[in-house]
Order: C-alpha cells, then structure tokens, then sequence
C-alpha cells in the first residue's frame, strides 16, 4: 500500500459526500420550540430554596410537552415537566416542575457533586449562549439535589451516544435547590451571567430539556427528541429569546488558594518527613464578553483525584484522562480533528506538569487565552515548569526529576457554514536542554444535521507534522515520516449508525506535548451498527447489532493488526438490565520483541491469529445492589487467556455508594504462564450536596502497590471549596512497607467582580 494510491482512494470515497456535506440544506421541519425569558423588575427577590412560591414565576412562559426519546420515541412523556426561565442583569434563574404520579418512587440516591445520575431520577439542560449549534453547557440535578455540569464539545450527532460529547469534569460556579412535593419535585436553578461566554448584544440563546424517569427508564426531551439527536446535540436546541441587557460585571475573577502538606518517601530513600505550606491562585479577566484570559501562578493540584489503575498486556501505552481544573475549564477551545479513541491527539495536558507516573511536576506561572473572536474559536497556553532535577529546597511530592520546560500552544479554529469548520494548531515544548520540539496542523470537519431530511452526516479530516524524532525509528529505515493524518465519514443515525476512517501515522511522529497510541501504521477502520427498537414488547427494549473493524498495516503495506469487534448481540431489556456478546478474531505481527509481562517476552517476526469471545451483563444501577460483569476467553497469541471483570455496588441509603471491582487474567503462553489480579474498592459517603467524602484503595499484582486515597470536601458555597486528601502507597516486599504518604488541605476562594 502506496502513499499515492492511498490518497486517491481517500478522494474517491470523500469527494462527494464532502460535497453533499457541503451543499446540505435545512430539509423543510418542524421549527425549534422556543421560550420567552422575563426579567424580573425592581421589587421582584427570589429565595432559591427549589420551591417556586414567588409571585414571578407565575408571569412566566412555560417550556413543556415534553416528547418522548426513549423508550416510544415520539410519543408525550409520561410524566408533565415545566420549565420557567427568569433573568435580571448578573443571572439566568430557571424554575423546573417535575409532575409525578407516584412520587414515593423517586429515586434519589446520588448527592456528591460531578458524579454520574445515570441510577436516579433527573433533570438536565444544555445551553448555547451563541446559538451557533456547536457547544454549550450541561447542567443537572436529581430529587436529592446532587448537581453536575460539564462542557458541551463539538459533535457530528447523538447517534444514540449522545453524552460521549460533555467533558464532565468542568466545574462552573452556580446553584440550584430542590424539594419535593405531593405531587412530584421542584427545583429553582441559578446560573450567574459570569460563568458563561456569551454575547450580551445576543437576545437569543440554544437550550434545551431533558427528564428522566428512572423507574421507566424513560427520557423525554423538549426539543430534539429524534434518537439521532438528543440533548447534547446543540444545533437540535431549542430557543431562550428575551434576553436584554444582561452584565457580566467587569468580568474579573480572583481564585486564590492556600494549601497545606505533609510528604514523606520511605520507599524512595527518603526518610524525613517535609511539611510546607503554599499559595497561589488564578487570575481570571473578560477581555470581552466572549474571550477570557487565566493567569495562574505557583499552580497546586493537591485536590486531584487518583487515577484509576490498569493493567495493561497490549503493546502499547494506556490513556489517562486529565482531572486537573486548570486544564479543564475551556478545554474545549483546544480540542482537534475527530479521531475516536483518544488515538492521535496533537495536544494531551497531562504531558504538562506530570511524568509517566502521574507524579506531579510544580508549575511556576501559566497563562492561557480561550474563547471567540469573530468567527474564530480561540485557545492559547504558555507554561512555565519548575525544574526540579536537583531538587534542592522542593517538597518530597515534587519527585518527578525533570528540567523546567516552557511549553506554548495555539488552537484556531474558523467556524463557516452552519455547523463546519476549518482550524490549525501549533505546539512547542523547550527549554529543558534538548533542543524545541514542534508540532503543527489543520483539520476540517464539515456536518450537517439536515443530510437526507433530518440524517447528521459528517466529514472530517487532518493533517499534522512533529519535529522528527529519528531515535524512534528502526536502524536503517530510509524513510522516517514525522507527519500523521487522516479522513473519516460519520453516519451517526438511527437505526443504522456508519463510520469509515482511514489514517496514517509516521514512524518518527512525536507530539511532544500530545498523546499517540502507537506509530509507524496506516489504518483502515470502517465501522456498522444496526439497532431495533421494540417499543411494544414488555420484556426487551432494544438489540443491536455492530461490527466495528480495525486493520492496521506498516509503512510497506503489510498486514500487522487486524482487531475487528463482532458485537454479535446487545440486548437490553425493560428493566434496565443488558446483554452483550463480542467475537474478536484477531491477528497479530510483531515487528519487535513483546515483553508482555516479566520474563515472559513473544519474539518479533511471529505472527499469530486467535479467537476470543466476550460475555458482558450488567443489571441497572437503581437497585440496591448492582453488578457489571465480563468474561473474556480463547486463544492468546501463542495460548489462551481468561479474563474476569467485574463490578458490584451496593446502596444501602441515599448518599451512601460501595462498589468493589475486581479483573482477573490467567495467561498460559508457549513462552510462559502468568496471572494478573487488581482490586479496587470505592465507598462514597455524601452528607449532603455540599459535604463528601470518597475513598479509594488499590492494588495490582503487576506493580504489587496499595494504594488508598481519602478525599473530603466541603463545598462551602459554588467557588469556594475546602478540600483534604491524603494518599498513602505502599509497596508489597515480602510484608507491606510503606512508600510514601502524603496529607494535604487545601482552600480555594473565588471573589468575583
């Protein structure tokens, strides 16, 4: 396989749906619904206790007749949802009736902020404060009063995932109350101007609802009710009109902090134990209405969760989300190209100010610029890391030993059409000895949610190029790209969902600053779901269908990885509960020895074709106890392998979640047997929306540490936080000795004006 007959045949399969993409024209349809906001007048107060007595709401327009998505799509909701909308100069006020025929069935039982709702009663919102269709904000709330919200990122469509587009991990400061009543629950939600981008010359915003139903398993939308639509597909929102005059004050946000920690390193050769103290913070300013400046200093991440461990038996290295909230809030802006997986990304926070390990590296000062400017969506970031290499006068927790870096990124994107766009970006990691390293691109995506009458169909692609990086290259390799790109066809549609994906990625391809799985490959990744809905059979919901087949091959063209997933039935019944069966008839060539685990190493030039199967069951996470399990077994490369996964909580009240997890793998090759076995056991106790505590313990054979993390907070009102954490490892020689521990507390004010 050539580079120039790859390159006709991505012409030949692209061109003309790019053009149709192109070309696509709103299909004659129902119009948005929409709801007029009033703004409250001189005497109107609101007391935000989830009641709605005030004599305001009652002058306000109504958002109801929800529409049914699942399980009868198109039909009322079962259940009448109102929603009012009330607005002054600083915030959005909304009031949410939420009707219930059986009102002791609520369910309720999640109250930590940020943590899924998916086994409770809720009610959510997506808001596009520039009505462009193409991100926004999500919001919800359950009876208990347990809040969430996230970020809203660019999507071809729901394509019955539609929640794969919200970066839970945003924190935005807000408020909102509940209570129940009677007849159902209530809820009055405040959202100050401040939290969001907008423009206030704007008089009409994109929002939308959706309820859930738990015990029906039921989830009615507003607007955008279709399956291949859904809340958090923006350009299917409906309209907020009546907004005027609103303020974001002078826009400055003031985010300091003082931590606290106590850090000793047995197991490291350190024996003393360092305590100090720290402060910092971010500065945070509205250039305008829709572009914000952060300058942080002397950056602290005490709070951060611990990553939840893996063990890994492939050939490649594993992806570990980001959680850190400098990061995070306006990651969107620097989001690229559309790659599923986590595969290529040009630009992976996490290789800022942390090494392989997860071990923390100090940030001296950042700044970062994210927003829009015209038609143009912008995001900009330069750090600065501490060096660390000597480690002279450095706390124990700053062990990654590593040269102060300065690292620069820059992400344009020009929106045009409706829901389109064009965009580059460039990276550079420096200052650290060896010399900059770089990395640069564009990528293109053009949808449209009108394709055939009311199809979402996209088309993307990208390009990009690394400086070289010749010491991953095999010796005397005459050719060692550095560039990657690639093209991919969405379909996300129901009942039929298609995609087709072809890339390629050079052998000296290195993002300093970004996240590959593996290189030196070009891929061929088309993918087909066919999914029935059985809305009148009282036991099974829905099946499915899909083959989804990932063939990779090396840079002369031959065949290295063939990986297609067979999923041969899912079924999910009424109740919540699910099936699903997976065939994997898998090859594999090594181009270089694999040392899968230990000693045990499979020789490069061996080629090999096995057979798994998987078996995956999961009951609904309303009940009082859950379980998620999977088998996986067949043939291994030179064997076989078993693996068991599996998952059971238990929630004996409301505010109260056990869960223990455990994976299991027995390998017997023809190089060597071995067994791989992690425990994980999470207890989160919530005394409220406001107060938390959630501990994690860990431990693997592999690394043969145990790991525990207690973690509480005190969400003293949205913004202002207190938060202590301590972490405590130890390693398993013969008897648990221990490796480091390390305590910390933390507070975070945020003054606004």
């Amino acid at each position: 396989m050539r580079a120039a007959p790859t390159t006709i045949i991505l012409a030949a399969l692209l061109w003309p749906p790019l053009v149709v993409c192109a070309r696509a024209q709103p299909a004659e349809s129902t119009p948005p619904r929409s709801v007029t906001a009033t703004r409250l007048l001189s005497g109107d107060a609101i007391d935000l206790d989830g009641r709605l007595l005030e004599t305001f709401w009652t002058r306000t327009d109504i958002a109801a007749d929800f529409v049914q998505q699942d399980p009868e799509n198109g039909a009322p909701a079962t259940e009448r949802t109102e929603v009012r909308v009330a607005y002054d100069a600083r915030r959005l006020l909304l009031g949410v009736t939420c009707l219930d025929s059986e009102p002791s069935r609520l369910l309720g039982n999640q109250m930590q902020r940020d943590q899924p709702l998916t086994a409770d009663d809720r009610f959510m919102i997506s808001i596009d404060p520039h009505a462009d269709g193409r991100s926004g904000y999500f919001f919800q709330i359950n009876p208990s009063g347990a809040m969430g919200d996230g970020l809203v990122t660019s999507s071809a469509g729901g394509g019955g995932q539609q929640f794969n587009n919200v970066n839970m991990s945003w924190d935005g400061i807000w408020m909102a109350r509940v209570a129940r009543t009677p007849a159902g629950w209530t809820a009055e939600i405040e959202i100050p101007f401040r939290t969001l981008y907008f423009d206030p010359a704007s008089s009409a915003w994109g929002i939308n609802f959706q309820r859930t139903v738990r015990r029906r398993n039921e989830e009615s939308l507003w607007n955008g009710w279709p399956r291949n639509q859904g809340l958090t597909l923006m350009a299917a929102a409906g309209r907020l009109t009546g907004l005027d005059g609103l303020s974001q004050g002078i826009g400055l946000d003031l985010r300091p902090y003082a931590a606290a920690t106590s850090v000793a390193a047995p197991g490291r050769g350190i024996e003393r134990v360092d305590n100090s103290a720290t402060f910092g913070g971010d500065v945070i300013h509205n250039l305008t209405p829709n572009l914000r400046a952060n300058f942080t200093i002397n950056t602290d991440f005490a709070e951060t969760e611990v990553d939840q461990r893996q063990i890994n038996l492939t050939r490649f290295p594993l992806f570990f989300p980001e959680k850190r909230t400098f990061f995070l809030e306006g990651s969107s802006f620097f989001e690229f190209a559309r790659e599923p997986g986590n595969t290529i990304l040009p630009f992976f926070s996490r290789r800022i100010g942390l090494d392989d390990r997860g071990v923390p590296q100090p940030i001296d000062y950042g700044v970062k610029l994210t927003g829009q400017v015209g038609a143009f969506d912008v995001g900009a970031l330069q750090l600065r890391t501490r060096d660390t290499s000597s480690n002279v006068g450095e706390p124990l927790d700053s062990l990654a030993l590593a040269r102060g870096e300065q690292f620069t990124v820059v992400r344009v994107r020009r929106r045009m059409l409706a829901q389109s766009f064009i965009g580059g970006i460039y990276t550079r990691r420096g200052g650290g000895g060896p010399p900059d390293r770089h990395t640069a691109g564009v990528d293109v995506a053009l949808s449209t949610t009108h394709f055939r009458g009311d199809d979402v169909l996209e088309v993307s692609g990208f390009w990009l190029r690394t400086t070289p990086a010749a010491a991953l290259c095999e010796p005397r390799r005459e050719s060692c790209p550095s560039s990657a790109y690639g093209m991919r066809i969405d379909y996300p549609n129901d009942p039929l969902n298609f995609r087709l994906g072809i890339s390629q990625v050079g052998a000296g391809y290195d993002p300093a600053v970004g996240f590959v799985d593996r290189r030196g490959y070009r891929r061929v990744n088309p993918a087909v779901r066919f999914i029935r809905h059985t809305i009148t059979n009282p036991i099974v919901r829905r099946y499915s269908f899909e083959a989804d087949v990932d063939l990779r091959f090396d840079p002369e063209g031959r065949l290295e990885t063939r990986r297609p997933d067979l999923q041969a039935l899912r079924l999910e019944l009424q109740s919540g509960d699910f099936f699903e069966l997976h065939l994997f008839p898998l090859f594999e060539r090594l181009p270089r020895d694999f040392p899968i685990f230990g000693a045990v190493t499979l020789p490069a030039g061996s080629t090999y074709t096995f057979f798994r199967r998987q078996y995956q069951v999961r009951s609904a996470g309303r009940r009082l106890v859950s379980v998620n399990g999977q088998y996986e077994d067949g043939s291994f490369y030179s064997g076989s392998r078993r693996q068991v996964t599996g998952t059971v909580n238990l929630r004996p009240r409301s505010g109260v979640l056990l869960g223990v997890t455990a994976d299991y793998n027995d390998v017997d090759l023809r190089e060597g047997r071995f067994s791989t076995t992690l425990w994980r056991g999470d207890a989160s106790t919530q005394f409220g929306p406001w107060i938390s505590l959630a501990q994690v313990v860990q431990y693997d054979t592999v690394s043969r540490a145990l790991g525990w993390q207690a973690r509480f907070r005190w969400i003293e009102k949205p913004g202002n936080d207190w938060f202590f954490v301590y972490t405590h490892n130890w390693i398993d020689r013969e008897r648990l000795v221990t490796f480091d521990r390390r305590a910390a507390a933390k507070v975070v004010r945020t003054i606004r004006f």
